[in-house]
């Protein structure tokens, strides 16, 4: 019998599919244990695969692969500590998504996830088998239970391997960010190990995948739920935890204790990071956007920048003859302030060139969104072009609040391969840009200060096409358009709720009749980083036809 358990936590960035890629990371980490003492080496929930994987592992040759993968893993981290990773199982003709547990060569043990999610971007219950409720798995005459990610959100699972003889649990997770989300995790593994009476820790992944981040934060919880260590989020590491045995039972060292950031500075590192790993995941290494001079175009700038480093980045600007001196100011010292490339491609010629050609055909008619989108579409020609030749991906830079209205040009500014502020609302870019302007991080790669000129953030958002124009011609006042987004959309609430809320009638049916034609133009969109349980695509799945109007609210 042993008195001391060190476990090493890998908090680790697999990419999807890489499984020789992914497998390597699990074996330089296993090495670091081996050097470390360690009597297991452990990684989130499958590991070796990626996540979420969604359809993809129900390919067959795709899981065999992962199967096999992990079995010649074990073969070759057979000298030394047992190694824990998540990765797909079959048993019989089930698929299940399984952690298991190598040792001396072997598959020795392998849990199965018995609680499968199926609700915000999880399909669990469409790709997997749910499991019988298992026992823990013994390494070095140590009892370990492992409710895998969901498995640890309920109570059944973690008493039943408590029931039967863990003296401990670690929780592998591919748990993906959302605001506050860290707050959520660590009440419920409070409750699991008052519930238990155990030490608990849980490991989750790190890093980005499609739209989702996930932000790593590992960390260990004593009996009594004190906090014995903490990852940081957002980044990958490798820790070394102890657990002595005492009279009354297992407890964890005391280990480093990163501090958590506000909930501005993990969402800019969300997008930071998602942006960084989309492009290293699908092979570019550098970026374009439209730069306006508006506030969104100026964030995505200085997001990229951040992520990739000011020399990756091009910023353009497509100036017509709506464009405003202080706009083509404003973008110029973004772009300066950056230290990114600035271009300068004007599009009055070619929008000449466009109406002459369409002027038979629109004669007798009066001007108006046509001819404003013509504008919107030239830009996204000359940006695609652009990124044809250099190989550079266009970011697009619609925040939350006009890809929820349409307040965007489908195959214009809408045109492009990622948007980081996919999921975050006006509103909150304005503070998002403050908030960058006043901090910097070694993780930023771009340079301290306030890059984002002031003008930029202060000036009534415009998008320039026609004389004089406001978004507010067209839209409530963001704070107003917002509120009642928050409503109908993160809230899933009604005409009814927005009223009572202190919204007028008119905005809110405004809102949600623009909020359900726009489906189309969000199912053709770009995807960009999730930050909230309410991000368009997997999170809300609307349909695009649909003739449904709530009417809640009438008086």
């Amino acid at each position: 019998m042993i008195n001391r358990f060190r476990l090493t936590l890998a908090q680790l960035n697999p990419t999807m599919g890489d499984l020789s890629g992914n497998a390597a990371l699990a074996r330089k980490a296993w090495e670091a244990g081996r050097a470390a003492g360690a009597n297991m080496v452990a990684l989130p929930e499958m590991f070796i695969t990626g996540y979420n994987t969604q359809d993809l592992v129900m390919k067959p040759a795709f899981h065999q692969a992962a199967i096999a993968m992990i079995e010649r893993l074990a073969l070759d981290c057979a000298d030394g500590p047992a190694l824990a990773i998540g990765g797909p199982a079959l048993e019989g003709a089930g698929l299940y998504n399984a952690y298991y547990i190598l040792k001396g060569g072997q598959v020795r043990s392998t849990v199965l996830k018995h609680h499968l999610p199926n609700e915000t971007v999880f399909d669990e219950e469409r790709l997997y088998q749910a499991a019988d409720m298992g026992g823990p798995y013994a390494v070095d005459g140590v009892r370990i239970g492992s409710p895998i990610c969901e498995d640890a959100w309920f109570e059944d699972v973690a008493e039943t391997h408590a029931e039967t003889g863990a003296e401990f649990l670690l929780v592998p997770n591919g748990s993906p960010y959302y605001r506050n989300k860290m707050e959520v995790r660590q009440n419920l593994m409070v409750a699991r190990v008052v519930e238990t009476g155990l030490p608990l820790i849980y490991l989750n992944l790190v890093g980005a995948q499609d739209d989702q981040v996930f932000d790593g934060g590992t960390f260990a919880l004593n009996p009594g739920g004190a906090l014995a260590l903490q990852m940081p989020v957002f980044e990958a590491g490798i820790a070394h935890l102890d657990l002595l045995r005492g009279p009354e039972g297992w407890r964890a060292e005391p280990g480093a204790l990163a501090s958590l950031p506000d909930a501005y500075e993990q969402d800019y590192h969300a997008m930071v990071l998602s942006l960084r790993d989309y492009l290293a995941k699908t092979g570019f290494s550098h970026v374009l956007l439209g730069l306006s001079g508006g506030v969104d175009s100026a964030i995505v700038a200085t997001i990229a920048a951040d992520a990739l480093g000011p020399e990756n980045v091009r910023c353009v600007m497509l100036p017509s003859e709506y464009t405003s001196p202080a706009s083509l100011e404003d973008a110029r010292a973004v772009a300066a302030n950056l230290g990114c490339r600035y271009d300068f491609i004007p599009i009055s010629e070619a929008r000449a060139a466009i109406t002459h050609t369409m002027a038979p055909l629109f004669a007798g008619t009066d001007e108006g969104v046509a001819e404003e989108n013509i504008q919107s579409r030239l830009r996204g020609l000359l940006l695609m072009a652009l990124s044809n030749k250099f190989g550079e991906m266009l970011l697009t830079t619609g925040n939350k609040s006009e890809i929820a209205v349409g307040y965007a040009t489908i195959y214009g500014d809408m045109a492009g391969g990622y948007n980081p502020i996919k999921d975050m609302y006006k509103t909150r870019v304005f503070e998002i840009c403050r908030w960058r302007n006043a901090n910097h991080r070694s993780w930023m790669m771009g340079p301290a200060g306030a890059v984002i000129p002031d003008n930029v953030i202060s000036k009534p958002p415009t998008a320039e096409l026609r004389a004089d124009q406001k978004d507010s011609d067209l839209l409530p006042d963001y704070p107003v358009l917002d509120g009642i987004l928050h409503i109908l959309v993160d809230q899933d609430g009604s005409i009814k709720d927005c009223v009572a809320a202190g919204f007028d009638l008119r905005d809110a049916k405004q809102v949600e009749h623009l909020l359900y034609i726009s489906e189309y133009k969000r199912f053709q969109s770009a995807p960009g980083t999730r930050l909230s349980k309410r991000a368009f695509w997997l999170d809300r799945r609307y349909p695009i036809v649909n003739r449904w109007r709530d009417d809640s609210g009438q008086v």
